[in-house]
């Protein structure tokens, strides 16, 4: 496609070519050599440049596919060689090298097995799903989805990915893509010995006929089977114990965590070895949980795909490779993706703080307060440089005729003073650090920062965007299931954590 013109030959970095001009043509996109399905390999590098689909030919492709997901059953069994991926979450740019040889593998050679969390959180989760669905129908005997907890009206309405279809599309594409998440399997049992699911299991899952008897064509419920196999968690614990096999599960809001007794029971009455499923980020990209000792085969595998999570995290992705009945882990490094800035807010909207920085900048220097006014240093003189420069000395002293009215005016100007001395400060916060801020309010769909981040200065800011922990913690909040009345949450404060890491394992 033809790259956007440039007549006036002033693009700031030349050595960045401008996004295609125009939406992918029918005739390109749906090649008849390919006997009408879509040109991956061309959709692919289209969309790396940045480039569109038209509405048509995105309702073709998702419709396409959507005849292929409905005939799936609830369950899908799968052979190896095999690659298992985890959360994507909308970056693009990581999982074109998640498909490269040395990473996952050639789509025309591997098989793929995707457990879910195709969208939010990142801002390219309409070109994911466009990129997967066209090969889908290439190779739709070698390429499977499983459904995470994103894949549902709630959530990418409480984050962004509904915000990204309204920007990038309308709310009828929004609708659409959410009735072909509905088709999405559940789960997937790999070499008879694995199952695959996003989240976990279930105290109302005993064996795989229950999951095959679910109606799975609808959003998922609060509670039931079908809503733990999306949200429930293994309890964070190295040995796997807690009190009971089951335990209300407060991060998420809804759902269970499971320890070891649960996961060992269900295993061994379905004749399985291990757990594998994804929706927990992981500092490595994985995390192996052996419960029962270390030389033991791990009882649950969790694998995350999406490398420094919401630019934030810094950590790393990971796939599952099964080859000859051995399981490896392959790690990768983030890319670096086209700048947007969060919740695909319009350059006017981004420019507020700045110009509010200037309009504070100038009360300050009206009021002639010094760069570490506190409420220590507002002073007598400096309210009478006050009523000098506004020229009301006059017509204050006339309207204070009471000695406590004219206390209750002082008053009333020593605070206007703090409080454009403080806007200043944290107005000079906003613009020195404004990149890392917009960073970290890019992570919180809330598009709220952590509570007390600015007055704690350029320290904190950097803390928070560079460790793996602190930005777990700060975002732990937002792993909950929203409520039904959508009410955004609160950001919490950022605190320390630490974190234990694992080895790559093989099947024994």
């Amino acid at each position: 496609m033809d790259l956007l013109n440039d007549p006036a030959n002033d693009r700031h970095v030349k050595t960045l070519k401008p996004p295609p001009h125009r939406p992918l043509t029918k005739n390109l996109m749906f090649p008849e050599k390919l006997k009408n399905k879509p040109d991956w390999k061309l959709l692919r590098d289209h969309l790396q440049k940045e480039g569109r689909v038209s509405k048509e030919d995105l309702y073709k492709l998702v419709g396409d596919c959507n005849k292929l997901l409905k005939n799936e059953g609830n369950v899908i069994y799968l052979q190896d060689p095999l690659t298992v991926v985890g959360d994507i979450h909308g970056q693009y740019y990581d999982l074109l090298k998640l498909l490269e040889p040395k990473v996952g593998g050639n789509p025309e050679t591997t098989k793929y097995l995707f457990l879910g969390d195709f969208v939010d959180r990142g801002s390219y989760s309409i070109e994911v799903i466009i990129l997967l669905y066209a090969i889908k129908l290439n190779y739709p005997n070698t390429v499977y989805f499983l459904r995470g907890n994103h894949e549902c009206r709630q959530l990418t309405a409480f984050f962004n990915f509904k915000d990204e279809c309204l920007y990038k599309y309308d709310q009828e594409t929004y609708d659409m893509l959410m009735d072909s998440f509905d088709l999405f399997p559940l789960a997937c049992i790999i070499n008879s010995k694995f199952i695959a699911i996003h989240g976990g299991i279930s105290p109302d899952l005993k064996s795989l006929e229950d999951i095959k008897r679910l109606d799975r064509y609808h959003e998922p419920p609060r509670s039931g089977l079908l809503c733990d196999l999306l949200w429930s968690d293994p309890v964070d614990q190295d040995q796997g114990n807690m009190d009971g096999q089951w335990k209300g599960n407060e991060v998420r809001g809804c759902s269970w965590f499971f320890g070891s007794e649960a996961a060992s029971k269900f295993l061994q009455k379905n004749n399985l070895i291990s757990i594998i499923r994804a929706h927990e980020a992981q500092l490595d990209g994985y995390k192996m949980h052996r419960w029962h000792g270390g030389k033991d085969f791990p009882v649950v595998i969790t694998i995350f795909s999406a490398p420094n999570y919401c630019d934030v995290y810094n950590n790393k992705g990971a796939v599952i490779k099964f080859e000859n009945n051995t399981l490896n882990i392959q790690q990768f490094q983030y890319t670096p993706h086209p700048y947007l800035l969060p919740n695909f807010m319009d350059i006017f909207t981004w420019s507020i703080p700045f110009v509010a920085e200037k309009v504070t900048e100038m009360l300050y220097n009206l009021l002639q307060v010094g760069d570490q006014v506190d409420d220590e240093e507002v002073n007598e003189e400096d309210i009478k440089q006050f009523k000098e420069l506004t020229q009301q000395n006059k017509q204050f002293d006339k309207q204070s005729t009471a000695g406590s009215n004219k206390a209750k005016n002082t008053e009333k100007l020593k605070k206007k003073i703090i409080f454009v001395a403080n806007m200043i400060k944290m107005q000079k916060t906003l613009r020195e650090q404004s990149e890392s801020i917009i960073q970290l309010k890019g992570a919180c769909p809330d598009k709220r920062l952590p509570r007390g981040i600015l007055t704690a200065g350029k320290s904190a800011i950097m803390d928070a965007l560079t460790d793996f922990n602190l930005a777990r913690n700060a975002d732990i909040v937002n792993e909950k299931m929203p409520t039904v009345i959508q009410t955004p949450q609160q950001s919490i404060s950022i605190n320390k954590s630490t974190n234990s890491t694992t080895s790559n394992t093989k099947k024994k």
